[in-house]
């Protein structure tokens, strides 16, 4: 008979459906695929800009292409998500998980159709859904549907096409099973026929002949598990609420609390509790805690003949009537009862104990008393007790005083704790909050002592209350936990491990596996929780239980064990397996982590060893075959085929015998040549999961790459390659049989851990891990391709971003620019030359492999030679702003040094001619904090204005803003009035000059303030001290003519503001971006589309702001889009830390930022156009009337008058004196008349 069919009613004797699935349909998927929304093209037109780049401080970027793309590191705190990557190779989040997600299977049906994919792990929540180790996920829809029914840990998946069942193990509970059970077809959770193991499973396969292989660490079936005392732990009753209903109103009897930790069976006044007479009642206990008790022990009492004769047990809050076993003292038998167990009127029966048939979970209970003896019923003592053995951070819940052990559990905390409800959680539970840098193990404590009363084989579990029932989600963290188990022969280095508390709800933790020894006057176990070192400030840790569970088991196995799904009954002989019998044949208490079935072999891994091989064997064909070499000489962790490789990772550096060099922690195991093949040299640290990954090494060819996951830093070096440093992951090109950090490629940037991966039918491959991908692999500056598809290449250098040291660190008053990286930008060809200049905080390598700092020239017309600018600077420098006039590059910044004897400070000159320094530099800056942040030629004159922090230059009193006049070499003040600091210069015309900063002109405070250069005054901006609401970091002209123009900055409170001033009104765009924005660039773009109509930006044009932007409805950006009304992100990057990057600014080859006729012209322009066109249009009606004229005279008849030949013209000229012409004009004809001429 198959497995498949335990679902019928004659299997029924060995397994049992536990929980039917309600919602069957939904899971039958008509297609597969995750579905990825590309965002629209943002329609730049870049083609008259020529030669286009962005500086900024990432290592990895990435145009915004998709709608799931974001800018977010990888998850530290625990959490994982299940991810697909996107068409451009980044990675999308599907669904995140609030801890480990371990394991994946798809589950296709019999008739090829997908249920969905199986994904098992530590976590309580799977997007968002409370999920309990196991859900599924709906590859179509990208929604989570629990499978509740289990508690704790699943570790591994096995999803069998032929018999509809998925094979689930792990560390959990689920109905009578532990450790493994199985989801069958569309049904539901049903007990395997063994009911599990005593152990932890880690590994599940389907070996060759059909049969299912279990491996992990266990010595037993779970239904051989008998622990040799039960009931070990009292329950503690004496701290519960105690009621009771129709109690009696005799004095001394009538308090409920009086049979709470009594044994002595003793009646009398305030010993007994009694009803009321000739009435039912009950007696109730509600604790702060939960349990699972497996016996109940009651006293009855006799006091006036009176006690009880029946009572049922009902467990809270659930309210279940609970089932009971007993002896019955009459025949010596076992009796059963459940709604009427009954009770002795007998005072020679000093209690009687009942068993629970079932194990269940509770926090209350109530025993109702239905009928009694003599005139009432009562009780003279209750106590319940457990196997299982807890030791609860708050000491009320451990073992009562009364419990007659004298080491009884117990705990001991340090720092500052308070008790939180236990709101989802079975019980209240310790809360710390942690402020300070200092966070260590000594900030606060729990440590707890349990009642261990037989040693043994025990598995230790910590439990952690859920996040979301105290609002803590955001500042949970990690524990660090210490332990002892064992003293004498038996000890060993206390264990260490870390827990991450982020899990949305309840879980626990399996941190130890192994030998316990009992509590003792000169020993006793102990389990110490702690905060890691090094977290955050705002720290949360809890504290809840510990469990020891004692493991004992006569079952004979050792690890592994073979099961046949088309048998009704399990064959406990199992010398009859090969499987079984290689298990048994290792070393007792071996650890199996790993199967992997390949060619009809399977393979085995662990930490073990036998008398021919360790840690790693095969089975094929009845046989058990060592690996080459012996086995590799440590632990195996994770395997994974590829080809005819076989990948393994883990603890080992070598083969157990002599084998080839290089296999430190990874290697692979050639299956037809049957060698090792070490992988490089390997890597200097475990190696926890080996998973493939789909990478593009060449254009739109991906090919599958081996991904190699752990707690390693660096890839060791072979003879044709330097060691690496890595953040534990690396990947393997079996191609290039080599790593792809080693190839000459540009590769997409991926940080974080991949913990597994399993295809998807019709749709990508489904992986699982914390994983930040940006694209690229590119660092601080990348140029964009400003014709045909937008994107994003690489520049021929590369840089690395240095930090500064603390004791040089220079605070720059308001640019708000990097500090780190590259932060500006120049593209210099006058007389054919090609030189791309970059600026910042950064070292790269030479060509001749020299390192540089901070300021580096690639030279296009030299095959992309890279240089310095020599010696002389302090490194700690950084470059903020660079310019060109006359073939001098001005380079200004926190610059510090000495040039040819010089001192130099905030602004050096260099000779790009002669790829030198400037002979004689200018005299330095002085002052506080000496910043250059802006430097800008005025138009068609020899003056280089320089905007910054700063006194004074040389001798000259200077502040803010200096002229150096080009031909006479010297510094000269720009009038007087302007103060502060300067973060940004921009020239509406050849005369005014537009500053932004934090300003003061003529001691008032003011953000903008302009220059007329002819009248050499300086003036507050119109209305920008009243409405610009704090200093200016980024300036950017929003018209040809720059009479308009676009700020940014932040404001008082700390939020960002943007701002359009339209040449006589501010213009607001509102507290639209998140107040962790900081906005480091603006630049008008054009576009090659237009878009909807704004008041604040032309339908041709889009704003661009660079910086770390905070994005309404989207998150983290470099650099993003706004076309007046909204912003649409633009380009996303990470830092090597795994946080958002940032973007300077854009620099371009030419400035034509505004098409020609685009803009406004210039006042005087406008004016002598003007009057051309006014003279021209006066000429044509001149021209106009004069033929008209002549038109009209030959119309009417007129003709030329006759000529007259005048030989000498001035022959009947002659002069007449003055006196003669004027001398008649007094004399007059007579009184009254005109004088005469």
């Amino acid at each position: 008979m198959r497995f498949s069919s335990l679902l019928s009613p004659t299997a029924a004797e060995f397994a049992s459906i536990i929980q039917l699935w309600s919602i069957i349909t939904s899971l039958i998927l008509p297609t597969q695929a995750v579905n990825f929304d590309p965002v629209p093209s943002p329609n730049l037109d870049l083609s008259q800009l020529g030669r286009v780049a962005l500086a900024g401080d990432f290592e990895s970027i990435s145009l915004y292409t998709d709608q799931r793309q974001n800018e977010n590191g990888f998850n530290t705190n625990g959490s994982q998500s299940l991810l697909s990557q996107m068409p451009n190779g980044a990675f999308a989040s599907l669904a995140s998980s609030d801890a480990s997600i371990q394991t994946m299977c798809p589950f296709v049906l019999k008739d090829g159709t997908l249920a969905g994919v199986v994904v098992g792990g530590n976590f309580t929540s799977l997007g968002g859904i409370e999920a309990q180790g196991v859900a599924m996920f709906d590859s179509q829809s990208a929604k989570v549907i629990p499978l509740p029914g289990l508690s704790g840990q699943v570790s591994a998946l096995l999803c069998d096409r032929d018999t509809n069942t998925v094979y689930v193990g792990g560390d959990f509970r689920g109905a009578n099973s532990r450790n493994a059970i199985a989801w069958v077809g569309m049904t539901g959770w049903a007990n395997l026929p063994f009911a599990g193991f005593n152990g932890p499973v880690t590994s599940i396969a389907k070996a060759p002949d059909g049969n299912v292989i279990f491996g992990g660490s266990f010595d037993g079936l779970g239904n051989t598990t008998t622990p040799s005392r039960k009931d070990q732990q009292v329950i503690n009753l004496s701290s519960a609420n105690i009621t009771a209903g129709s109690s009696t109103s005799t004095v001394g009897f009538s308090e409920p609390s009086n049979i709470v930790c009594k044994r002595s069976g003793r009646d009398g006044s305030g010993n007994s509790w009694l009803l009321a007479d000739d009435r039912p009642g009950f007696w109730r206990a509600d604790t702060g805690f939960g349990y699972q008790p497996t016996k109940l022990r009651i006293w009855n009492t006799h006091q006036d003949k009176r006690g009880t004769k029946t009572f049922r047990f009902t467990a809270l809050p659930i309210e279940g009537i609970m089932n009971f076993t007993y002896i019955d003292p009459a025949t010596g038998q076992i009796a059963s009862c459940d709604a009427r167990c009954p009770l002795s009127d007998d005072p020679k029966e000093e209690y009687r104990d009942f068993r629970f048939v079932n194990t269940i979970g509770m926090n209350g209970f109530q025993i109702d008393i239905s009928d009694w003896y003599g005139k009432g019923g009562g009780l003279n003592g209750v106590e319940l007790y457990q196997d299982d053995i807890y030791a609860y951070a708050l000491d009320d819940f451990n073992e009562p005083d009364c419990a007659n052990t004298t080491l009884k559990s117990t705990s001991t905390v340090t720092g500052s704790w308070t008790v939180r409800p236990s709101g989802q959680s079975t019980s209240k539970y310790l809360s710390a909050n942690l402020d300070g840098p200092s966070i260590s193990s000594g900030s606060a404590s729990v440590v707890f002592k349990p009642d261990i009363k037989q040693s043994g084989n025990y598995s230790v579990t910590i439990y952690t209350p859920g996040c979301l029932q105290d609002n803590a989600c955001s500042n949970r963290g990690i524990a660090n936990i210490t332990a002892t188990f064992a003293s004498g022969t038996r000890s060993s280095p206390p264990l260490q491990t870390e827990i991450f508390q982020t899990n949305n709800f309840d879980k626990y933790d399996q941190i130890y596996y192994g030998y316990v020894d009992a509590n003792s006057d000169s020993f006793r176990p102990t389990v110490t929780l702690a905060p890691s070192s090094g977290q955050r400030s705002n720290l949360n840790i809890v504290a809840h239980r510990v469990r020891f569970q004692l493991i004992s088991s006569t079952g004979g196995l050792n690890g592994l064990f073979e099961f046949n799904p088309n048998q009704a009954t399990i064959n406990t002989n199992f010398s009859s397996s090969i499987v079984d019998q290689a298990g048994m044949d290792l070393n007792s208490g071996a650890t199996i982590t790993s199967l992997l079935v390949e060619s009809g072999t399977t393979y085995v891994a662990g930490n073990f060893s036998s008398s021919g091989f360790e840690n790693i064997f095969s089975i094929s064909d009845g046989n058990v075959t060592s690996l080459p070499n012996g086995g590799l000489n440590a632990q195996v962790i994770s395997m994974f085929s590829y080809g005819d490789l076989v990948f393994v990772g883990g603890n080992f550096t070598n083969s157990s015998k002599a084998g080839p060099a290089g296999l430190n922690h990874v290697a692979a195991y050639s299956i037809p040549k049957k060698t090792w093949q070490p992988l490089g040299a390997g890597v200097n640290g475990r190696v926890n999961t080996i998973v493939p990954l789909s990478v593009n090494l060449t254009q739109n060819r991906p090919e599958t790459c081996i991904t190699i996951n752990g707690d390693f830093d660096q890839i060791l070096a072979t003879e044709s390659n330097k060691s690496i440093s890595v953040q534990g992951f690396a990947i393997w090109v079996p191609s290039h049989n080599n790593w792809l950090q080693n190839l000459k490629v540009q590769i997409m940037s991926i940080s974080g851990q991949l913990t597994t991966a399993t295809n998807v039918t019709k749709g990508p491959a489904l992986l699982a891990g914390t994983i930040s991908s940006q694209g690229m692999a590119l660092s601080d500056v990348v140029a964009l391709s400003t014709s045909g598809p937008l994107g994003i290449n690489s520049l021929p250098v590369r840089i690395e971003p240095r930090q500064l040291q603390k004791s040089s660190q220079r605070k720059r008053a308001v640019s708000g620019q990097n500090v780190t990286g590259a932060v500006t930008g120049y593209f210099y060809e006058a007389g054919e030359r090609n030189v791309t200049i970059v600026g910042g905080h950064f070292t790269a390598t030479a060509t001749n492999g020299s390192l540089i700092n901070n300021l580096v020239f690639i030279n296009g017309s030299k095959s992309d030679e890279v240089t310095g600018v020599g010696s002389g600077l302090d490194a700690d420098s950084v470059f903020l702003t660079l310019t060109v006039q006359s073939d001098t590059l001005f380079a200004g910044g926190t610059i510090s040094g000495t040039i040819n004897g010089a001192q130099v400070n905030g602004l050096i000159l260099y000779d790009l001619l002669k790829a030198n320094y400037v002979a004689t530099q200018p005299p330095s800056f002085s002052g506080k904090d000496v910043a250059v942040n802006a430097i800008a030629p005025r138009p068609k004159t020899g003056e280089v204005y320089v905007g910054g922090n700063f006194e004074s230059a040389g001798s000259l009193s200077c502040p803010s803003v200096c002229i150096f006049q080009t031909s006479a070499s010297q510094w000269i003040r720009p009038g007087a009035g302007l103060g502060g600091s300067v973060a940004a210069l921009a020239w509406s015309g050849e005369d005014t000059l537009i500053v932004g900063g934090n300003l003061t002109v003529d001691n008032n405070a003011t953000s903008m303030a302009s220059y007329d250069a002819k009248l050499q005054r300086w003036s507050a901006l119109a209305g920008a001290a009243s409405t610009v609401p704090g200093p200016v970091t980024a300036l950017s002209p929003a018209n040809s003519d720059a009479s308009q123009f676009w700020v940014a900055g932040k404001s008082t409170n700390g939020s960002a503001f943007l701002m359009k001033y339209d040449g006589s009104t501010w213009h607001n765009v509102g507290d639209t971006l998140g107040k962790q924005t900081t906005i480091r660039g603006l630049q008008i773009l054009m576009l090659s589309k237009a878009h909807g109509s704004s008041d604040l930006i032309g339908k041709d044009q889009t704003l661009l702001l660079t910086g770390q932007l905070a994005l309404p409805n989207f998150g983290n950006a470099s650099a993003a889009l706004f076309n007046g009304t909204t912003f649409s992100p633009f380009i996303t990057s990470t830092t090597t830390g795994n946080s958002p990057g940032s973007l300077s600014q854009l620099f371009s080859q030419k400035k034509n930022f505004f098409k020609a006729g685009g803009g406004h012209m210039a006042v005087g322009l406008v004016i002598l156009i003007s009057l051309i066109i006014a003279l021209f249009l006066t000429a044509v009606m001149v021209g106009i009337g004069f033929f008209a004229e002549r038109y009209r005279r030959r119309r009417e008849g007129y003709s030329q008058a006759p000529s007259m030949n005048i030989y000498d013209k001035n022959s009947n000229v002659s002069r007449v004196p003055p006196e003669e012409l004027f001398g008649t004009l007094r004399q007059r004809h007579g009184p009254g008349q005109a004088p005469l001429i």
